[in-house]
């Protein structure tokens, strides 16, 4: 998780993190002026929200629990059915909401999907509001991704002479070990990370403290153009309903070959090159 950037809706300061490359948003201090957490947790209850969360998980969570979703599903609309996010988490493995410890940074944190739904049932005034200050941030942040990128550019047009086979030799995987195979990666972004760099996001910003961004911002187009290819394979080995060790192996392999054929492709050449002389 990185730093928190806060955005103001309506008064109310409301923090945002990244996980995973993804902005997550504060619900706790989405309804600071509308009650307490207890509100969550009645929107919680609602079938609707139950059936937009519960279908959000089946989409983007290949790990998530269908059948303790059904349960609740069920259970909806009883009087004595209660739900927290802490509960939702840990019943049914769901990623799309966040429950962080912490007198100070602490709360229940979702998906923007989700939190704009939330907005919603809050107030549809305060849904806009929080919309439109969150594109705000985005602009802004994509601002300065513009000026790095910028920068990043000039710099490699007085590097790439000095560029060598030796140097893109490096660019090639190292296959993995069979420890760092038989790991349990918390998430495919993760387990994708260690086919082709070999090291978890996580560890890669514990080495580059000082970096901005992710591991990504700072791949090659060879590194970025076979991890495309690996996400998609991915996707239908999961569907082929292979074990993520299984999985990790083969995309290992797979990204060692690509590597291996992209440094060494004349054609990549030369569209690098027209790109930095250009």
């Amino acid at each position: 998780m990185n730093k928190n950037k806060i955005i103001i809706v309506k008064g109310a300061e409301i923090a945002i993190i990244k996980i995973l490359n993804e902005d997550y948003i504060s619900l706790t201090d989405m309804v600071k002026n509308f009650g307490d957490d207890t509100m969550i947790y009645s929107w919680m209850r609602n079938r609707n929200t139950l059936e937009f969360i519960g279908i959000w998980e089946e989409l983007h969570n290949p790990a998530f629990k269908g059948n303790e979703f059904v349960t609740f599903k069920s259970q909806a609309g009883l009087n004595s059915f209660n739900l927290t996010p802490r509960k939702w988490i840990e019943a049914t493995n769901a990623i799309g909401m966040v429950s962080k410890a912490g007198r100070y940074g602490g709360g229940t944190f979702a998906h923007r999907d989700i939190a704009f739904e939330f907005g919603s049932w809050l107030s549809p005034e305060f849904k806009l509001y929080l919309i439109k200050e969150f594109q705000r941030l985005k602009e802004d942040e994509n601002e300065r991704l513009k000026l790095g990128w910028n920068f990043q550019r000039t710099l490699a047009k007085v590097n790439y002479h000095i560029h060598t086979d030796a140097i893109k030799e490096n660019l090639i995987p190292q296959q993995l070990t069979q420890y760092q195979i038989n790991m349990v990666y918390a998430s495919e972004a993760d387990m994708l990370n260690m086919a082709l760099f070999g090291i978890t996001a996580k560890e890669w910003r514990e080495q580059n403290p000082n970096n901005e961004g992710n591991i990504r911002d700072y791949a090659s187009i060879e590194q970025l153009v076979v991890l495309s290819n690996l996400e998609s394979i991915n996707s239908v080995l999961i569907h082929q309903g292979l074990l993520q060790p299984v999985r990790l192996q083969q995309l290992n392999s797979i990204a060692i070959t690509q590597m291996k054929s992209l440094t060494h492709n004349t054609q990549v050449k030369r569209l690098k090159g027209a790109d930095n002389i250009g």
